[in-house]
């Protein structure tokens, strides 16, 4: 009795002294995509892309026509301004008549949720300044997104040449290390090319790389083989 009593005691001390191994947790599992509802519609929307998209698109082909191209195009302009032509091209994809599209896109005009020359405006300003793009390139761009070529024309008319001219020798100033070691000639050509892919004029381009490697650079740019 007594040897039994011990052996338990034994155990427990035992069980006491070792440490006590922690229980691995099970792996979490991924919260699936919950809908939001859009602060102007009041209708549930899923995540794009998530297992549950296909269920927001169910629920927009219930609707008449007019109801599905409000709510196509507001969902297309959260977060991202776009033009009337590319919500057109949007509409359109998905089978709305034309009429139709035309008057919620006129509607939204009116309320200023559509504004191309604003777009143009915002759209010059940004890939002027963190692209490097002259007017050229910045009309051909606009031309793609279908604004109209006057208000493409009022939008780039903003940079006059001083300020293209500007641009086109920071970004002429910023690649010059790299050009260093290649024959003057070369060198020429691969400045003055990159200002030609932005667009630039291709006489203002070949003034400002040889003022930036005679000013810069202490370069002799007389003879060079003109680039273009």
């Amino acid at each position: 009795m007594r040897t039994r009593r011990a052996a338990r005691t034994r155990r427990a001390r035992t069980r006491r002294a070792s440490p006590s191994r922690p229980r691995p947790r099970p792996p979490r599992r991924p919260r699936p995509p919950r809908p939001r509802a859009d602060p102007v519609t009041g209708r549930t929307e899923w995540p794009d892309g998530s297992p549950d998209s296909s269920r927001a698109e169910k629920e927009l082909s219930s609707q008449d026509p007019a109801e599905r191209a409000r709510a196509i195009c507001l969902r297309l302009l959260t977060g991202t301004p776009r033009t009337r032509k590319q919500l057109a091209d949007a509409l359109r994809k998905r089978e709305i008549p034309d009429e139709i599209a035309d008057e919620v896109l006129s509607r939204f005009e009116d309320v200023g949720l559509i504004d191309d020359a604003a777009f143009a405006g915002a759209w010059v300003e940004s890939r002027h300044h963190g692209r490097g793009l002259a007017r050229r390139a910045l009309a051909r761009e606009l031309r793609t997104k279908g604004v109209d070529p006057g208000l493409i024309q009022d939008a780039v008319d903003r940079l006059d040449s001083d300020q293209e001219e500007a641009r086109a020798r920071e970004l002429v100033d910023r690649k010059l290390r790299a050009t260093r070691g290649l024959e003057r000639d070369r060198r020429l050509r691969r400045l003055a090319g990159m200002l030609a892919r932005k667009g630039y004029p291709e006489g203002m381009a070949l003034r400002v790389v040889r003022q930036a490697l005679e000013e810069e650079e202490g370069e002799d740019t007389e003879g060079l083989e003109e680039p273009f």
